[in-house]
């Protein structure tokens, strides 16, 4: 089963992130804040134009101590790794951590990855709605609280875009608002630090219950 090894010192399994306006600075800086150690698989979102050469892979490993790819479908998730989802998809998951892709319906490519993680991980995912225009994220963040897990968000001094985190606060489901360099080590700490996870936890709206996958899709 996919994070049987890491299990014994880290929180969660994986940590999904979604961004659009202003994401590529925002996942940089959290990279660039990540140690080497951090035990986690890591799923990026991040909305752009389909082009025939995807570079942000490239920019994204600047600085940063962590190996990032850009995922391919029936790939396995791995621990410590930065997985960056194709332009114009969104990630599905089975409980082990295989990946496969499909075709994203818009720019809501959040939505459905986060619902598939929450199925698949259950209070062993923590995701992340970074500065972003629109609302992609926000009916995800529903399906990861419902099912347990944790769910930060970007604050709007630090956005470039404040369209995806508002729409994720305004479910209920956000357990921190966070400037980005704290959201960085915010991660690091729910990861990595004992007991850390359990912190804090707002409580969840009665509404914000898990919700059929396919509402999302």
């Amino acid at each position: 089963m996919f994070g049987t090894v890491q299990k014994s010192f880290a929180a969660f399994d994986v940590v999904c992130m979604a961004a659009s306006l202003g994401g590529v600075s925002a996942y940089r800086h959290i990279l660039a804040a990540l140690p080497d150690t951090f035990p986690a698989a890591l799923v990026l979102v991040q909305h752009r134009p389909v082009r025939e050469r995807d570079g942000l892979v490239g920019v994204l490993r600047y600085r940063s101590a962590l190996p990032v790819r850009l995922l391919e479908d029936g790939d396995q998730l791995a621990p410590g790794v930065a997985h960056v989802v194709p332009a114009g998809q969104w990630a599905a998951f089975t409980s082990e951590g295989k990946v496969s892709l499909h075709a994203a319906n818009g720019h809501r490519s959040a939505d459905p990855m986060f619902a598939s993680a929450a199925a698949a991980f259950g209070p062993r995912a923590l995701a992340a709605v970074l500065t972003g225009r629109l609302e992609d994220g926000a009916l995800g963040v529903r399906h990861i609280r419902g099912a347990g897990g944790r769910v930060l968000a970007q604050d709007i001094t630090t956005s470039e875009a404040f369209g995806m985190p508002s729409a994720a606060m305004a479910t209920g489901c956000i357990d921190f608002v966070l400037p980005l360099p704290v959201l960085a080590h915010a991660l690091v700490s729910l990861v990595m630090v004992p007991g850390a996870a359990g912190l804090m936890r707002v409580s969840l709206p009665s509404w914000a219950a898990v919700i059929p996958p396919e509402a999302t899709a």
